[in-house]
């Protein structure tokens, strides 16, 4: 059974994130309010028009700041309009080839981990019994298509209902009037705090560069180190690569997402849409990430990253 140094309770508890990964969430919000104040600051950027409709700023004439500003950019066409396809991509190659995952059990926790973030995504984007979370937001806070609102769908005369995003603008209409949480901040945030956790303390914890300081609560209710569950030798890849292929192109994927992350907060939604975005990516990080520390039923189904 591995050990490591104690940790007082004063300094971490089973319900609240270390202070490494305090710091590692803090990234988030730090890009989003540097990209936003850089946007308000900047010569480019500070006397453009807010469009909310396509929720992107431009100048009067429709011409864009920066080629980040453009919706039709390589960098969001390619990689963050199918980002989860790259995420979960990199997601498996590390679990697949990290000599830290040395047992099936703790490669399928760590696939249920994905399963479980991914069907957060999945709620909040693409479909929750119906339309999904970001879009039913909308509606809640007086958004709707426009063209529905006229009943000029399928030449009906009557008020056509309309009630995703998608099938709005397939219809040629103008989703409008509500509040829209920040898809882009949302997928980038959820998706890289993904990456952070699986990758980071998996390597942490191969190469021995970081003490534990995760607490859980134990089925007896005790709170201990996280070590005490441990299947592996902490330390046990010490002097060994420590990232190995899949941990690269997790990182150039997650470096990717975090620059995308910026020029969204730079380009694009407004404060509190950000926010949101933000906010609900993180919903999805502490159920899957946090909660199983002081849950010992969910902990023995999808485990701890590292562990």
């Amino acid at each position: 059974m591995a050990t490591a140094a104690p940790v007082s309770a004063s300094r971490t508890s089973p319900f609240l994130p270390t202070l490494i990964e305090r710091i590692a969430l803090g990234a988030f919000p730090g890009l989003l309010i540097f990209g936003s104040v850089f946007s308000l600051l900047s010569p480019s950027t500070r006397s453009l028009t807010y469009d909310h409709v396509a929720q992107t700023h431009h100048h009067a004439g429709g011409s864009e700041p920066s080629y980040f500003a453009r919706k039709s950019n390589m960098f969001n066409v390619y990689f963050v309009k199918v980002g989860w396809m790259w995420l979960t991509l990199a997601s498996a190659l590390f679990i697949a080839t990290h000599p830290s995952f040395g047992s099936a059990k703790r490669r399928a926790q760590a696939a249920l981990r994905w399963a479980a973030v991914t069907g957060w995504w999945v709620l909040v984007t693409q479909w929750c019994f119906g339309p999904p979370v970001i879009d039913r937001g909308f509606r809640w806070t007086g958004g709707k298509c426009d063209l529905a609102e006229l009943g000029i769908i399928h030449g009906t005369a009557g008020s056509a209902e309309v009630f995703t995003a998608v099938a709005c603008k397939a219809s040629g209409g103008k989703w409008k009037g509500g509040h829209d949480i920040s898809g882009h901040v949302f997928l980038l945030v959820l998706g890289s705090s993904l990456l952070m956790n699986e990758v980071g303390w998996a390597v942490a914890r191969w190469t021995g560069w970081l003490s534990e300081e995760r607490r859980v609560v134990m089925p007896d209710g005790a709170v201990k180190s996280a070590s005490i569950e441990a299947e592996v030798a902490f330390a046990s890849g010490k002097g060994k690569p420590a990232f190995g292929v899949g941990g690269k192109v997790a990182l150039a994927v997650l470096g990717l997402n975090l620059w995308m992350l910026l020029m969204t907060a730079i380009y694009f939604h407004t404060w509190f849409e950000k926010f949101t975005g933000l906010i609900t990516a993180f919903v999805g990080v502490y159920g899957v990430y946090y909660v199983p520390r002081f849950v010992p039923a969910l902990r023995q189904v999808l485990g701890m990253p590292g562990m």
